[in-house]
């Protein structure tokens, strides 16, 4: 989808995804200190607002100019503007600041692997010393065992495939799983993870954590 597309389900959305950051980015980077953080493809701004409502200074980057807009609003309601950066930029074209950031998120950009991988490697020489890189998304295999997201299996990946994409950067792995995430209202969903308590299904996603040394 190209940003005009983005803009237009944002449009038709009080809120896309909620205002709660994301499970995992909370479970990995709640116990983080505060430094330089960098959320890419970060939508309405959940999870940067979240950062910068813990100290963090974030630069917020995304394509659509009806999300950035909206975050922006949301960050002066938060009254963090003064820690909260928001861009619009093609992160197909975005050149982040080398070793500029201590964080680089990057939440459910689903893109094809050459783009992705792209995307990632920039991302991660972006990290300083020290340095965390985070990746969640909707995994390969949620089309078949769980609810949502895209279908296409040429923007899903597994977590080896975040692996190879940032092979030869001198990571360290600290994390690379698939996970299950509840998704209240999903009906019955599809394959093995569907159909949880209450009517919930669960989505598939996948996530590797990785740092600079």
């Amino acid at each position: 989808m190209d940003s005009q597309a983005w803009d237009a389900r944002y449009a038709v959305a009080a809120s896309m995804w909620g205002a709660e950051p994301n499970r995992w980015v909370v479970r990995e980077l709640g116990a983080l200190a505060a430094g330089r953080a960098l959320d890419l493809a970060s939508g309405e701004g959940r999870n940067a607002l979240w950062l910068a409502g813990r100290g963090w200074r974030v630069t917020a980057v995304d394509f659509s100019e009806v999300a950035v807009d909206r975050a922006r609003q949301l960050a002066e309601a938060a009254e963090v503007t003064e820690r909260l950066t928001v861009l619009r930029a093609d992160l197909l074209d975005y050149r982040p600041t080398p070793g500029g950031y201590d964080l680089v998120l990057i939440a459910y950009l689903h893109l094809p692997a050459a783009q992705r991988r792209g995307v990632l490697r920039r991302a991660a020489e972006a990290l300083a010393p020290g340095g965390t890189l985070l990746v969640t998304g909707h995994d390969s295999t949620n089309p078949t065992e769980g609810v949502g997201g895209p279908q296409d299996p040429a923007v899903l990946y597994s977590p080896q495939d975040l692996l190879d994409d940032l092979a030869g950067l001198g990571l360290h792995t600290v994390r690379a799983e698939r996970l299950h995430r509840p998704v209240a209202g999903s009906g019955t969903g599809r394959g093995t993870a569907a159909g949880g308590e209450n009517g919930s299904a669960e989505a598939v996603d996948a996530l590797v954590r990785v740092d600079r040394p």
